[in-house]
């Protein structure tokens, strides 16, 4: 059995604290992606204001994309959304067992 449609949430609090409705979201077709917009997107999505569908629809987002964000955002705050960053925490994240592999290609104990 299907459930109903849950109701959008009108309102829901944004990512600094402020209240945050539709009219705050960044404009459909938005390339330019900022912190604060990928952040309210984010938050949108979190408070129910936009489905995951129609967000990654509106902003023309793939699913891995918005997961991105929303893992940054999670693990490293919203200085993980910067793009620069996202490098240097994929690099620190895959380091140990980038040491992992080396130590059981040369041999030595782990």
């Amino acid at each position: 059995m299907l459930e109903p449609p849950r109701p959008k949430a009108k309102l829901v609090v944004g990512p600094d604290g402020s209240p945050l409705t539709i009219a705050d979201l960044p404009a459909p077709g938005t390339t330019r992606w900022v912190i604060r917009r990928k952040a309210a997107v984010v938050a949108a999505v979190r408070g129910g204001l936009l489905s995951l569908e129609d967000a990654c629809s509106r902003y023309r987002l793939t699913l891995e994309e918005f997961l991105s964000w929303q893992h940054s955002i999670e693990q490293h705050g919203f200085a993980g959304l910067r793009i620069t960053r996202i490098q240097q925490y994929r690099i620190a994240e895959a380091a140990p067992s980038v040491a992992a592999d080396t130590r059981s290609h040369t041999g030595t104990p782990s």
